[in-house]
């Protein structure tokens, strides 16, 4: 592993810590449908203190 840092660059290796956040946005993301079931448009919450239905945030 050293002898594969050793031959590379500080600039090249920057730019790879640079770009291994990025490799998170090419990852399958989850399907809606694998979520569950879709919640009741009914439904009443809180959120920061409101009592909301739910179809009011939407």
């Amino acid at each position: 592993m050293s002898f594969i840092i050793k031959k590379m660059s500080r600039r090249a290796l920057v730019q790879a810590l640079i770009a291994l956040p990025a490799l998170s946005l090419f990852r399958k993301l989850p399907d809606a449908d694998a979520a569950g079931p879709k919640p009741d448009p009914n439904e009443i919450i809180e959120v920061n203190g409101w009592i909301l239905k739910r179809s009011d945030l939407a």
